[in-house]
């Protein structure tokens, strides 16, 4: 075997395990928020400027959904850091400018926080400098 190949298969199983409950919280975070009104319009949405967890509408709110889960709901809710709110930002405004479906839509930066065991915290305008809506 060669030196280092067993620490970089743990790194990716590792890896491969965060990717699959990132998406399962995504999932989560998209049924909750369909319960409480919203149309889901995509998932993981690529921009030049980031990428989007969740984008959803209700009415003429357009929510930019950052979904996190940990450990308890207060570390996830902790877990956005400003760089990615500044990322967040950047990429909603990216999208709302280039779909001329999203245009007239007020842009909303939310943040679905999950825990095992917990229900779904859902902060609606979870940072509201640079962006603002009602809903």
């Amino acid at each position: 075997m060669v030196a280092g190949a067993r620490p970089a298969k743990a790194r990716q199983a590792r890896g491969a395990a965060a990717r699959k409950l990132g998406r399962r919280a995504e999932v989560v975070a998209a049924l909750w928020l369909m319960a409480k009104g919203y149309r889901i319009l995509g998932f993981r949405l690529a921009t030049p400027l980031g990428e989007i967890d969740l984008l959803a509408q209700r009415g003429k709110v357009l929510a930019v959904v950052e979904v996190k889960q940990r450990t308890t709901i207060e570390d996830a809710l902790d877990a956005v850091t400003p760089t990615q709110r500044d990322r967040l930002r950047r990429a909603a405004a990216h999208l709302s400018a280039h779909r001329l479906a999203l245009r007239d839509l007020s842009v909303r930066l939310d943040l679905i926080a999950l825990a095992p065991g917990r229900a779904p915290r859902h902060l609606a305008n979870a940072w509201p400098d640079g962006f603002g809506a009602g809903a």
